[in-house]
C-alpha cells in the first residue's frame, strides 16, 4: 500500500527578506513611505531654522519679513557684529548678558544635580516616616507651572535684605527661584533611574566593608551618569533660556539676561529689526545645541531608562 505525503498549502503572505545581523528588510513600498514621512518631518523642522539663518545675513534689516530667500542679495555678517557689540539700547554688551545667563544656568545645573541626586537616592533606597507624603508633594509641585509660583517667590525673596543687597533683585535670587521649579523634575527623574540599578551591587559593596556614603559615591553615582547628564542639561537649558523670573525680579540693566535682551528687541507696530533679532536668536541657541550634541548619548539613554520605573 502506497502512502501519499500531503503537501501543506503555501502561505500567500510575502515573507520579509532576511539581512545580515538577523534583521528583516522591509518591503520596498513601506520603505518608500517611511522615507517620505522622515523627509517631511525633517523639512518641517529645518524650514524655520533656514528662514532665521537667511534673515540673519540679510543686510536690509527689514522691519517685516516678506519672503524666504536662502541667500539674500549682499549677504553679510554685519547683524552678528552689531548684536555682539550692543544688542539693545541698554549699554550692556552681549558678553555681559551671556555671562549673566551662564551664571544662572550654572547655579541651577549644580543645584538640580547636587540636591536632586541626594533626594532621589533617599527616596529610592531608604524607608523613613513621611516618605510617601514627601514624594506626593514633589509630584504635586512638578505638575504646577513655574509661573504660578512667581508672586509668592517675589514676596519671599524681596524680604531677604542684607545691607544694600536684595536677594530678589539679584542673579542668585533668580537662579534660586528657577531651581525651585526644576528640582522636583530632577528628583523624580533620577529616582526612577536609581530604581533600575540592582540592589545586589550595593549589597556586594557593603559586604566588602563599604559604608553607605561610599556605596553611593562609588557605585550609584558612576552608574547614574546618563540621568545626571539629563538633569544637568535640562537645568542648564532652564537657566540659559529663563525669562519670566528675570523679567519680574531684576531691575538693573547690568543684571539682564540674554532672554530679556532678545525680548527687548521686539518693537511695536512692526519695528523689530529682524536681521539683528535673527542673529541674536542664533547666538542664544548655539550654546544649547553644542551642549546637547556632546551629551546626546547620555540624554537619550537617561530619558529612556529613567522612565521605566517610578
Amino acid at each position: 500500500m502506497t502512502t501519499q505525503v500531503g503537501v501543506l498549502p503555501q502561505s500567500t503572505a510575502r515573507p520579509a527578506t532576511a539581512v545580515a545581523g538577523g534583521q528583516r528588510r522591509l518591503p520596498l513600498r513601506r520603505q518608500l513611505l517611511l522615507q517620505i514621512v522622515c523627509i517631511f518631518i525633517a523639512a518641517t523642522v529645518l524650514f524655520p531654522v533656514l528662514w532665521i539663518v537667511s534673515m540673519s545675513i540679510d543686510p536690509r534689516n527689514i522691519a517685516r519679513p516678506d519672503g524666504l530667500t536662502l541667500i539674500p542679495p549682499g549677504a553679510s555678517l554685519a547683524a552678528f557684529d552689531q548684536v555682539i557689540a550692543q544688542p539693545t539700547a541698554n549699554p550692556v554688551s552681549f558678553l555681559r548678558l551671556a555671562a549673566n545667563s551662564l551664571l544662572i544656568a550654572a547655579i541651577i545645573c549644580v543645584a538640580s544635580v547636587g540636591v536632586g541626586v541626594l533626594a532621589a537616592y533617599a527616596f529610592s533606597r531608604m524607608r523613613f516616616r513621611g516618605r510617601e507624603t514627601l514624594m506626593i508633594g514633589v509630584l504635586a509641585v512638578l505638575m504646577l507651572p513655574a509661573v504660578a509660583t512667581l508672586a509668592p517667590l517675589y514676596v519671599m525673596l524681596s524680604k531677604i535684605q542684607i545691607g544694600a543687597f536684595n536677594l530678589r533683585d539679584s542673579l542668585f535670587g533668580v537662579a534660586l527661584a528657577v531651581t525651585s521649579g526644576t528640582l522636583p523634575f530632577a528628583i523624580w527623574n533620577m529616582k526612577g533611574y536609581i530604581d533600575t540599578i540592582p540592589r545586589d551591587l550595593e549589597e556586594a559593596a557593603a559586604v566588602d566593608g563599604a559604608s553607605k556614603f561610599q556605596t553611593f559615591w562609588s557605585v550609584i553615582l558612576p552608574l547614574s551618569t546618563p540621568v545626571l547628564a539629563v538633569t544637568a542639561f535640562f537645568g542648564f537649558l532652564a537657566g540659559w533660556t529663563e525669562f519670566y523670573f528675570s523679567w519680574q525680579f531684576l531691575d538693573h540693566p547690568q543684571d539682564f539676561t540674554l532672554a530679556m535682551a532678545l525680548n527687548g528687541m521686539v518693537g511695536a507696530y512692526g519695528t523689530t529689526p529682524w536681521s539683528q533679532f535673527s542673529a541674536f536668536a542664533i547666538l542664544v541657541a548655539l550654546p544649547v545645541a553644542v551642549v546637547y550634541l556632546f551629551l546626546q548619548k547620555y540624554i537619550v539613554s537617561g530619558l529612556t531608562i529613567g522612565g521605566v520605573k517610578g
